[in-house]
């Protein structure tokens, strides 16, 4: 029975996990959980699953749950996190929103520890510092995005050297038939209604924006050492096939599947086996009848764009990419600013930062840091 650690859980990627875990008592254990400031959903998962270890954000939440809850272990805050991911386990699923799930995940590595990787947010920030620890320490990462489990089960088996191209597909979001004229007077509810995929209200911007694709983009190159040039990005609006992987004979791997992130969830813990899921829709290519593709545009999905400027030129450039987005995207959610100005931001930041190359922890988090507090200057 594998052990699991679930960082975010109860977020959109932590519910589903909990669902596979639920599903598959005889395979997965739960010892161990982080959540936010849900403490309904957080009490619920803590009587289901009688976790060791749990992670809160606030001080005062952990210690009422102490009180609650005797013979388990509550932590909380950013410490707290990095005690959770670094709890005996086998597994550590890393689901948080945001760039603080990168400190704990570069602790769990140095355990040796698997790392199923939802939180894009830490490679988007420090890839390279992620991907050399797990060389070091011998951990293995396994992606449990859609689009880069797609990739990771099309590689499988092949070998790496002889593919010669990645192409991630993307459904195009809540705004993938408007104009950018159209988007001028868009609101957050609009924006939140995705039609495909059910998630988290910062990944359903982000996917509007199409910056979620970019953040995937740079996730892809971290993951699978692809020169920028050789990835490329596919409007899918049906999301079935998930990505593609072009050989040098010019060989097309996809995989295909319904939108349910528990597919690749699962893979991912279970991995390199399969589990089956007798409650799962199955994909039913007759019933679908028809996929359709269309080339992107860079034009018109601008952020996307940023994101493989920022890739490019690498260092701390994507650190500021990314935490130019959080900050933007919480204050779109906060009606603070309007929808375009999400990535008028990021292009702002860009545009006043000048890149480090190569930089380390420390120097990555004073540039997420400084450009937080460049983006909040915006509004002055």
């Amino acid at each position: 029975m594998k052990k699991i650690i679930l960082l975010g859980a109860t977020g959109s990627i932590g519910i589903q996990t909990a669902d596979i875990i639920r599903e598959h008592p005889e395979e997965f254990s739960l010892v161990g959980l982080s959540a936010g400031k849900n403490m309904e959903k957080t009490r619920e998962l803590i009587q289901e699953f009688q976790p060791e270890i749990v992670c809160v954000q606030l001080a005062e939440d952990a210690q009422q749950l102490q009180k609650e809850f005797k013979g388990i272990l509550f932590v909380h805050g950013n410490r707290g996190l990095i005690d959770a991911s670094t709890y005996e386990a086998d597994v550590l699923v890393n689901a948080v929103i945001g760039s603080v799930g990168l400190e704990p995940t570069l602790e769990a590595i140095k355990l040796g520890r698997t790392i199923a990787i939802a939180n894009k947010e830490t490679l988007v920030t420090a890839g390279h510092l992620v991907m050399q620890s797990a060389k070091k320490y011998g951990a293995d990462i396994l992606p449990v995005d859609s689009e880069h489990s797609a990739l990771f089960q099309a590689l499988n088996g092949e070998k790496l050297e002889q593919a010669s191209r990645l192409i991630l597909t993307a459904s195009g979001g809540s705004f993938r038939d408007k104009t950018r004229d159209e988007l001028a007077d868009v609101t957050v509810e609009d924006a939140l209604n995705h039609p495909n995929w059910s998630m988290g209200s910062k990944i359903t911007i982000d996917s509007a924006t199409m910056l979620n694709k970019g953040l995937e983009v740079i996730e892809a190159h971290v993951l699978f050492d692809f020169a920028y040039d050789d990835i490329d990005v596919l409007l899918h609006r049906e999301s079935i096939i998930h990505s593609l992987v072009e050989f040098q004979d010019t060989s097309v791997m996809a995989q295909l599947g319904t939108p349910d992130m528990r597919v690749p969830i699962q893979y991912a813990l279970s991995y390199p086996d399969r589990l089956p899921r007798p409650t799962a829709k199955r994909l039913d290519l007759a019933e679908i009848a028809q996929l359709n593709f269309r080339a992107m545009d860079y034009e018109r999905f601008r952020a996307l764009k940023l994101a493989f400027d920022a890739g490019r030129e690498g260092g701390t450039m994507t650190t500021v990419l990314n935490a130019a987005n959080e900050q933007a995207v919480a204050m779109f959610l906060n009606r603070q600013i309007g929808f375009l100005q999400i990535e008028e931001f990021i292009e702002r930041a860009m545009l006043a930062h000048q890149t480090i190359a190569s930089p380390d922890l420390e120097t990555i988090l004073a540039a997420d840091s400084e450009t937080r507090k460049t983006v909040e200057n915006m509004l002055k």
